[in-house]
C-alpha cells in the first residue's frame, strides 16, 4: 500500500507541488494585483472560478507563500511588513493549511484562520489585514449565525471594510446551505462598487476520468439526467444494485491504495446530538461520520472507513476512491426526469430561513439546487474511480441501463 505520506491532502495543495504554465501564470498576474492595490482608496478583489477539482486550492497556497515571503523576509518591496491571512471556513480543511504552514519557513500556523475569527478580533481592534487570500469562499456566511458567533449581515462585506486586497475562489456549485447561499450573480452585485478582476479555470486535475463523466456530473448538477457514459480508460465507474456490495468493494480499493471512503447525500436519520445514527441500504450498516477532534482530516482516519462521510467532511478533499450513495431525495420521476423529494431531506442545517428570500417557488428552486450541489461535491472526490449506488429502483435502474 502506498504510504500515507503519498495520499497526505497537505501534498495536494502542498506551496512545493509544481505549477502548469497557465497556473504559474495566473499567480503572476495575482501577485501584480495585489502589490498594484495595496495602497488603494478602496479594497480591491480578485475572484479565481473553477469547478471541483480544477487547482483552485494550490495556486491560492502558492500565491500566499509568495505574499508571506514578500512580507516579512524580501528586500524592501511594497509588501514589506504587511499583515496578510488566508481564511477557510472548513476545520477540516483549516487542518491542512496550518500543517502545511508547519513545514514551511515564512508561513505560520496563526495566518491561517476561520473567517469568524478574524472578523471578530478584526473588529475589537485585536488584528489588522492587509491581504486576504480565501479559499472556497462558496463558504462564507451570507447572513448572521450566531451558533458560529457570527453577528454581521455578510461575512465577504465584513472583510471587505478592513482589507486592503481580497483574493478569493470561488464555485457556486459547491454552495450547500442557506446561511452560505452564493451565485456568480450574487457575488459580482457585491463587489460591483469596488476594483476587481476576475479568471476562470477549467482543467479538471482531480478526477482520472473521461471529459464525457465530468460534464455528466456537471449536467446531473444542473438537474438534466442522461445515460451514463464511459468513465475513460484510467477511470473506474461502477453501478452498484446492493450496497453492502458497494462498500465491499471501497474496502478493497483502500486496502490497495488507501484513502478510499463511502460518502451519502442528506435523507438518512441524521442530528446534531453527539450520538451515532446509521444509514440502512438493506445489509448496509454503517453509522455517519463522527465529530473529528484531531489534527488529522476525516478521510485520513483509518478508522472512517467504517463511516459514511457527508459533504461535512469531505468537501474538498480527494479520494483515490469514492463510492456515493445517492439517498431517498433523489429518484427518477415516471417520466424519466431527475426528481429531487424536498419533504425526504434530513439535513435540518441546509435550508434555514432567510429574511431576503419570500417567493416560495424560488426557495423550492434553491433547495433543490442545493442538494444537486451536495451531489456534484460527493461525485467529485475520486480521484482513481467513482461507485455509485441509488436508493430510489428507478434511479438505480437507470445508471445501469440508460433507461
Amino acid at each position: 500500500m502506498p504510504s500515507k505520506f503519498s495520499n497526505a491532502a497537505i501534498n495536494k495543495v502542498s506551496p512545493d507541488l509544481p505549477l502548469t504554465d497557465e497556473q504559474a501564470q495566473l499567480v503572476q498576474k495575482m501577485t501584480k494585483f495585489v502589490t498594484t492595490h495595496i495602497n488603494g482608496t478602496k479594497p480591491a478583489i480578485f475572484t479565481v472560478y473553477g469547478d471541483a477539482g480544477t487547482g483552485k486550492s494550490v495556486v491560492l497556497t502558492h500565491l500566499f507563500k509568495q505574499i508571506q515571503q514578500a512580507a516579512r523576509v524580501a528586500p524592501a518591496n511594497p509588501l514589506t511588513g504587511t499583515q496578510n491571512y488566508f481564511l477557510v471556513n472548513h476545520p477540516e480543511i483549516l487542518k491542512v493549511y496550518r500543517e502545511i504552514a508547519g513545514n514551511q519557513a515564512h508561513l505560520l500556523k496563526k495566518d491561517f484562520q476561520r473567517p469568524t475569527t478574524l472578523i471578530n478580533q478584526l473588529e475589537h481592534g485585536q488584528a489588522h489585514a492587509d491581504v486576504l487570500v480565501i479559499d472556497e469562499a462558496h463558504l462564507l456566511l451570507s447572513q448572521a449565525d450566531h451558533y458560529n458567533n457570527f453577528y454581521g449581515d455578510n461575512q465577504l462585506q465584513s472583510l471587505l471594510t478592513s482589507a486592503k486586497v481580497i483574493i478569493l475562489v470561488f464555485d457556486e456549485t459547491q454552495v450547500l446551505r442557506f446561511k452560505s447561499l452564493w451565485t456568480e450573480a450574487r457575488l459580482e452585485a457585491l463587489l460591483a462598487p469596488y476594483p476587481h478582476a476576475s479568471y476562470r479555470l477549467t482543467h479538471q486535475f482531480r478526477m482520472q476520468a473521461s471529459d464525457a463523466l465530468v460534464q455528466w456530473i456537471n449536467d446531473f448538477t444542473h438537474g438534466q439526467l442522461r445515460p451514463l457514459p464511459d468513465g475513460g480508460n484510467h477511470y473506474d465507474l461502477r453501478v452498484f444494485n446492493d450496497a453492502e456490495q458497494m462498500r465491499q468493494q471501497i474496502v478493497a480499493r483502500n486496502h490497495e491504495v488507501g484513502l478510499s471512503r463511502i460518502v451519502s447525500t442528506s435523507g438518512y436519520p441524521s442530528t446534531l446530538d453527539g450520538g451515532q445514527h446509521f444509514i440502512n441500504e438493506g445489509h448496509f450498516h454503517l453509522p455517519w461520520d463522527q465529530y473529528n477532534f484531531t489534527s488529522t482530516p476525516w478521510a485520513e482516519l483509518p478508522e472512517t472507513i467504517n463511516e459514511v462521510g457527508s459533504i461535512y467532511t469531505c468537501q474538498g478533499f480527494d479520494l483515490n476512491y469514492v463510492g456515493v450513495i445517492l439517498g431517498p431525495p433523489i429518484s427518477l420521476s415516471r417520466t424519466g426526469q431527475l426528481e429531487v423529494q424536498l419533504d425526504r431531506y434530513t439535513d435540518v442545517e441546509a435550508f434555514k430561513k432567510r429574511p431576503d428570500l419570500t417567493d416560495e417557488a424560488e426557495i423550492t428552486r434553491l433547495k433543490q439546487q442545493l442538494i444537486l450541489n451536495s451531489i456534484n461535491v460527493l461525485m467529485k472526490r475520486g480521484v482513481k474511480g467513482l461507485y455509485l449506488f441509488a436508493h430510489d429502483t428507478g434511479l438505480r435502474r437507470y445508471l445501469q441501463t440508460g433507461h
